[in-house]
C-alpha cells in the first residue's frame, strides 16, 4: 500500500487494537496461573488418591489370609485394631511367622492365581526390613526370644504385604512389583537394578495399575475398608463377607497371572519398598525426578484447565487417572500444548478403522465479488470484446459488461497487485506478491503473460528475480509490445526489461529508495522509459543494455510530495498529476551551454502548471482525439480536459464511493471508474454513477434459511444483502459501529446483526428498518445464532458469556431469558441441537463447553453426556466430528471458521493461509485428506453453504473479496479438477452497477 493511502483513522484503529491485544495477553497469562494453581491441586489429590489406593489393597489380602486361615484372624485383629496396647515387635514377628507357617503347608496357586491344593513347604526365617513405619531386625541364632519389647508407634499397627505371604516365595510376585512400585519413578528403578550388580532379580514387566479400571470385587473390598476407617469392630471384620474364589479372582484380574510356586524352592523374599524407602538419597532423587517431571508437563501444557477437572470432579473410583471412561471411549487432541478431550459417539464402533477420504463434492469458482482499489492504481481496463478486466485477491476478473458474465484467470498463488494491456488488446500482464506454497515454503513474485481469449499463460517472467513483490508493470508501444518493463517491491525498486518472447532479461538497474507509483515507455520511443512516484520524476534511457536516468527538474514551482500518475499527450510531452492537485506539463529544454558550459547536456522541466482538483490527481486517461479525463481524490471530480488542457466537463462522486482510483475509457462517452472504496462504476457524465460497496475487512456473513441471497458485514461499517443466482448487490446500508456477525431468522424474515460495541439490532429484510435492537455487555460480539425453530437466540460475546433471548412475534421481540456462564475465554462459535435445548460452544482458550438451556442455561459439566447428540448446525472449529480439520502443529488460530453442508456430507473450512478447504462430514481423524481450493489473498474470515448447497460463500480479510463457489456434485472416481468458470447473471435494464464489493 502506497504512504498516500494511509490515515489517522487507520493510526487510530491500530493503536485501538495494540491495546486491546495487550489486555488480551494480560487475561491469558492471568488464566495460565490459574490453570497452573487447579493443575497442581489435581495432581496432589490424584498422588493422596494413589496413596489411599496402596493402603486400601491391604484389607484384600488380610481378607484372603483370613478365609484360608481362620485362626490367623485373631492374630491380625490384635496387631491391626489395637488401640491403646502397643505391640512390641518381637510379638508381632512371633504372631506373624506362626501365621505364615500355617500357610505355607495349606496354600498354592496354579497359572491362573487360584488357590488349590495344599503344597507344604519349610519355613525361613523372614528377612531384615527397613521401613518408615516397621523396623524389623533378623533374629540371631540362639538369641532369646523374650528379650524386653520395644512399643511401635502407631503407624507401625499395619502389617506389610509380606507379613500375609509364607516364608518360602512371594504369593503374587507381580502384584507385589506392582504396588510398591512409584508411579513416574520406573527409569530410576531399572537404573538400581543395574547398579545392584546382579544382587536383585529383575521383576517382570507391568503396567501401572492406575492406568487400569478396578474390577467390582476390588470396589467392595474398598468400601468395607472404608467401613473400617468409620471404626467398624474387629469382629465384623474377621467376618468372611466374600468368598476366597472371589477375592483370588479379583487379586488375579488387578495383578496378571500369578507365577506357580515350585515346592522346595526357597527365594528370599526382597521387600523392594521398604529398601527403597529406606534410603534417604534414593527417596531423594526420585522426589527429584518427579518434582522435575511435573515442572516438565508444566511447560508444556501452560494452561490444562479441562484436564484439572476431570481429575479433581470425574476421577471415578481412586486410581482410575482416566475417570469413568477408558481410553477407548475418547481421543485427545492438542492444540499448543493443551489437551483437548473429545468423546467418541455410540455409533462408532471401532474409531481405528474408521477411513477418511475427501469428499466426492468439488468445487469450482463462480463468481468474484470485489475490486482492489483501496492501494492500488492502474487496474481497471476494457477490452474489446466487451470485457472489463481487474484483479481482486489473487483472481484477475473478466467482466462481459453486457452479458454479465464473468471469467477468471486464477493461475496466480498470492495477491495480485499490478495490470497491464498489450498493445493488441488480447495479451495481459499481471504481476503479483511473494507468497507461499501448501506446504509453508516461500514462492517468489513473479509477473504472467497470458492470453484474454483462452485464459492461457503464455509466459512467466522474472521467477526468482524480484524481491517481496511486483508493483508496476506496462509493455513497450512502438515495437508492438516487444518489451516488458517492471518495477519490484525491493527496498531499491528495481527497474528491469524483460523480452516477453523469450522470457529473458535485457536489462536492470537500481531505482531509487523511494515509493514508485508508475512507469510507462514512451509511446514514440522504447528506449524511453519514464517513472514517478514520491517527489522525484526520472527520465530514463536504455542504449546497449545500460541505463542512463535524467531527474525531472521542478526549478520554481513548488516540488510536490507525490507524483501519482503521467500520461503522454499526443504531442509527446509528459502529463503527470500530484499530491498539490496540479497537472504539470514536462518537456525537454536544450543545453545551458552559457551557464552550465560545453558539456551541458539537455534537460527535462516543467513547461506549465494546471491547477486541476482539491487534493491529490489519483489518475490521468488520455482519450482518442487528444482530450485527458482527470480523478480527483478530496474532491471525487471527475474532469474532461481537451488537448490544451482545458477544462470541459465534470461531475463529482458521493463521498461514500471513496475517491477515484482509476479511469478507463469504453467508447468516449462511457467510463469505468474504480474507486478506492473498492467499487467500480460504470456511467457517463450526465447520467451519474450509483454504487457501493465494502472497503474494509469483512467477517459477519450468513445465507438466507430458504433463498438464495447472503448478507454480509465488516469493518467498513456496512451491512450488504447481496443474490447469488443474480450475482448482484440487492441492498447496502450504513451503520453507525462496525459489524461482526449476522444470522438469518429461520422464519426468514428478519436478521439479526451483531456489532463491535455489543450492541445488536434486526433488520427487516423488505424495509431495512430496525424492528429491535439490544446492548449484551461493552465488548465486541463474535456470533448470532438462531434455534432450529426461531423460539431463542443466542449471542456470544467476548465477555465470556452467551446471551440468550425469547423470540416472539416472527423474530420481531426479544426478551432476555438468561445467560450462560462457564467459558474462561471469549466466545467464538456456537451451535444448536436440532431439538433446540442444547447449545455447544468455543472460546478463545479452546474449550469446548455444553448447555442446557431448557433448564436455565445450565452448564453441563459431564461432557460424555453430549457425545451422542444431534447438531442443527456445526460451526464450532473444536469438536469430534471436525478433529480432522486441524493440522498438525496447528495453534488454535489457524482455522477461523468451518461450516458443515445442509447434507451433513460435507464440511468447508476458512484458514489463515488464504485457503478454502472441503472436508467429508464427518472428519475426526487427525489429517484427514481435502479439496483446498486458492483465490483469496488473506486470511478467509468465514464460510456459509447456500441453502440447498448449491454453492458455497467465502469471504476474505484484508483482501475483501468474496467469492461464490459452485458445489459440484461428483462420485467415485471423479475427476474432475478446478477449471477457469465461466457463470451468466439474468441481464438488467439498468447497467450502471458494474462490480461492488
Amino acid at each position: 500500500m502506497d504512504s498516500s493511502t494511509n490515515s489517522l483513522d487507520d493510526a487510530s484503529a491500530d493503536g485501538s487494537a495494540d491495546f486491546a491485544d495487550r489486555a488480551s495477553m494480560m487475561e491469558v497469562r492471568l488464566q495460565a496461573q490459574e490453570d497452573e494453581i487447579t493443575l497442581l491441586k489435581s495432581s496432589l489429590a490424584d498422588a493422596l488418591r494413589k496413596l489411599r489406593l496402596h493402603d486400601q489393597l491391604l484389607p484384600l489380602l488380610k481378607q484372603q489370609l483370613i478365609a484360608v486361615n481362620p485362626s490367623a484372624a485373631g492374630v491380625l485383629n490384635q496387631v491391626c485394631w489395637t488401640g491403646s496396647t502397643r505391640l512390641s515387635s518381637s510379638s508381632a514377628i512371633d504372631g506373624i511367622r506362626s501365621t505364615t507357617s500355617q500357610l505355607s503347608d495349606s496354600i498354592v496357586t496354579n497359572a491362573n492365581g487360584h488357590i488349590e491344593s495344599p503344597v507344604s513347604m519349610t519355613p525361613r526365617p523372614r528377612p531384615a526390613t527397613q521401613d518408615r513405619s516397621t523396623q524389623t531386625e533378623p533374629a540371631l541364632p540362639g538369641q532369646d526370644t523374650g528379650q524386653k519389647r520395644v512399643p511401635l508407634p502407631k503407624r507401625a499397627e499395619s502389617l506389610q504385604l509380606e507379613d500375609a505371604l509364607p516364608s518360602g516365595k512371594p504369593l503374587v510376585e507381580g502384584t507385589l512389583a506392582k504396588l510398591h512400585r512409584v508411579p513416574g519413578c520406573e527409569e530410576e528403578d531399572k537404573e538400581e537394578e543395574e547398579k545392584g550388580g546382579g544382587e536383585q532379580e529383575k521383576e517382570l514387566s507391568w503396567t501401572s495399575s492406575v492406568e487400569e479400571p478396578i474390577q467390582p470385587t476390588t470396589i467392595r473390598c474398598l468400601q468395607r475398608d472404608d467401613c473400617q476407617d468409620r471404626s467398624c469392630s474387629p469382629e465384623e471384620l474377621a467376618s468372611p463377607s466374600t468368598s476366597v474364589r472371589t477375592s483370588d479372582s479379583n487379586l488375579s484380574s488387578r495383578s496378571g497371572p500369578l507365577s506357580p510356586i515350585q515346592e522346595g524352592e526357597k527365594k528370599p523374599l526382597v521387600r523392594r519398598n521398604s529398601e527403597k524407602l529406606g534410603n534417604p538419597e534414593k527417596q531423594r532423587k526420585r522426589l527429584d525426578k518427579k518434582a522435575a517431571s511435573s515442572a516438565n508437563l508444566l511447560s508444556r501444557s501452560p494452561s490444562l484447565d479441562n484436564r484439572a477437572k476431570e481429575l479433581v470432579s470425574g476421577a471415578g473410583p481412586p486410581g482410575s487417572r482416566r475417570g469413568t471412561y477408558s481410553q477407548e471411549q475418547s481421543i485427545k487432541m492438542f492444540i499448543r500444548g493443551r489437551p483437548i478431550t473429545m468423546y467418541i459417539p455410540s455409533n462408532i464402533q471401532n474409531y481405528e478403522d474408521l477411513k477418511m477420504e475427501p469428499p466426492f463434492e468439488r468445487l469450482e469458482l463462480d463468481w468474484v465479488y470485489g475490486y482492489r482499489g483501496r492501494d492500488c492504481r492502474d487496474n481497471l481496463y476494457f477490452l474489446p470484446s466487451g470485457e472489463a478486466v481487474f484483479f481482486i485477491a489473487c483472481v484477475v476478473v473478466l467482466y462481459h459488461i453486457n452479458n454479465r458474465t464473468q471469467r477468471h484467470y486464477d493461475k496466480h498463488t498470492d495477491c495480485v497487485r499490478c495490470l497491464t494491456l498489450h498493445p493488441d488488446k488480447v495479451r495481459m500482464a499481471s504481476g503479483q506478491t511473494a507468497g507461499v506454497d501448501k506446504d509453508g515454503k516461500p514462492l517468489h513474485p513473479c509477473v504472467h503473460i497470458w492470453d484474454s481469449t483462452t485464459l492461457v499463460t503464455l509466459q512467466q517472467i522474472g521467477l526468482g528475480a524480484f524481491q517481496r513483490g511486483v508493483g508496476c508493470v506496462a509493455f513497450s508501444f512502438a515495437d508492438s509490445g516487444a518489451f516488458l518493463c517492471v518495477i519490484d517491491d525491493s527496498n531499491e525498486h528495481m527497474l528491469s526489461v524483460w523480452d516477453c518472447n523469450k522470457g529473458t532479461r535485457h536489462a536492470e538497474v537500481k531505482n531509487t529508495n523511494e515509493a514508485v507509483f508508475c512507469v510507462e515507455f514512451n509511446s514514440n520511443d522504447s528506449t524511453n522509459i519514464i517513472t514517478c512516484g514520491k517527489s522525484h520524476v526520472y527520465f530514463w534511457t536504455l542504449s546497449a543494455g545500460q541505463f542512463t536516468k535524467k531527474q525531472g527538474i521542478f526549478g520554481k514551482y513548488k516540488k510536490p510530495k507525490f507524483i501519482q500518475c503521467f500520461v503522454f499527450s499526443l504531442t509527446g510531452d509528459v502529463l503527470t498529476g500530484d499530491s498539490e492537485g496540479n497537472i504539470l506539463t514536462w518537456g525537454k529544454s536544450a543545453a545551458d551551454v552559457k551557464t552550465l558550459g560545453k558539456g551541458a547536456k539537455e534537460t527535462f522541466q516543467i513547461m506549465r502548471q494546471t491547477r486541476a482538483h482539491e487534493g491529490s490527481v489519483f489518475t490521468l486517461c488520455s482519450l482518442q482525439g487528444g482530450a485527458v479525463l482527470s480523478g480527483g481524490g478530496k474532491d471525487r471530480k471527475i474532469i474532461r480536459w481537451s488537448a490544451d488542457l482545458a477544462p470541459e466537463r465534470e461531475c463529482e462522486i458521493p463521498e461514500n464511493y471513496g475517491a477515484v482510483r482509476t479511469i478507463s475509457d469504453v467508447d468516449g462517452e462511457e467510463l469505468l471508474v474504480g474507486t478506492t472504496r473498492n467499487a467500480i462504476l460504470r456511467g457517463t457524465f450526465s447520467d451519474g454513477f450509483v454504487a457501493i460497496g465494502h472497503m474494509d475487512e469483512m467477517w459477519g456473513l450468513a445465507t438466507h434459511p430458504s433463498q438464495n441471497i447472503f448478507i454480509t458485514c465488516g469493518h467498513d461499517r456496512q451491512v450488504c444483502l447481496w443474490k447469488t443466482e443474480e450475482h448482484k448487490l440487492d441492498w447496502c446500508i450504513t451503520l453507525e459501529e462496525y459489524g461482526l456477525c449476522a444470522d438469518f431468522c429461520p422464519n426468514g424474515s428478519v436478521v439479526s446483526v451483531g456489532l463491535s460495541t455489543g450492541r445488536w439490532m434486526v433488520l427487516d429484510l423488505l424495509t431495512r428498518e430496525v424492528v429491535s435492537e439490544s446492548i449484551d455487555g461493552n465488548e465486541q460480539l463474535s456470533v448470532m445464532r438462531y434455534s432450529p425453530d426461531g423460539s431463542f437466540l443466542a449471542v456470544g460475546s467476548h465477555d465470556n458469556f452467551i446471551y440468550i433471548y425469547n423470540v416472539t412475534e416472527s423474530g420481531r421481540r426479544y426478551t432476555r431469558f438468561g445467560k450462560c456462564n462457564g467459558h474462561s475465554s471469549f466466545i467464538t462459535h456456537l451451535d444448536w441441537s436440532k431439538d433446540g435445548k442444547y447449545i455447544m460452544s468455543n472460546s478463545g482458550d479452546y474449550e469446548i463447553l455444553y448447555w442446557d438451556v431448557a433448564a436455565g442455561c445450565k452448564l453441563l459439566r459431564n461432557r460424555f453426556e453430549s457425545k451422542d447428540r444431534e447438531w442443527a448446525s456445526y460451526t464450532c472449529v473444536l469438536g469430534f466430528h471436525v478433529m480432522g480439520v486441524w493440522l498438525e502443529g496447528s495453534d488454535g488460530t489457524d482455522i477461523n471458521a468451518l461450516c458443515r453442508s445442509h447434507s451433513e456430507r460435507m464440511v468447508a473450512v476458512a484458514d489463515d493461509f488464504c485457503k478454502v478447504h472441503l472436508f467429508q462430514y464427518p472428519c475426526p481423524k487427525p489429517k484427514a485428506p481435502s479439496h483446498k481450493y486458492e483465490g483469496h489473498g488473506s486470511h478467509v474470515t468465514n464460510v456459509c453453504f447456500t441453502h440447498s448447497d448449491s454453492h458455497l460463500l467465502s469471504m476474505g480479510g484484508k483482501d475483501t473479496c468474496i467469492l461464490q463457489w459452485r458445489v459440484i456434485r461428483g462420485g467415485p472416481g471423479d475427476s474432475r479438477e478446478k477449471l477457469a468458470s465461466t457463470s451468466t447473471s439474468s441481464p438488467e435494464s439498468t447497467l450502471d452497477l458494474l462490480v461492488v464489493m
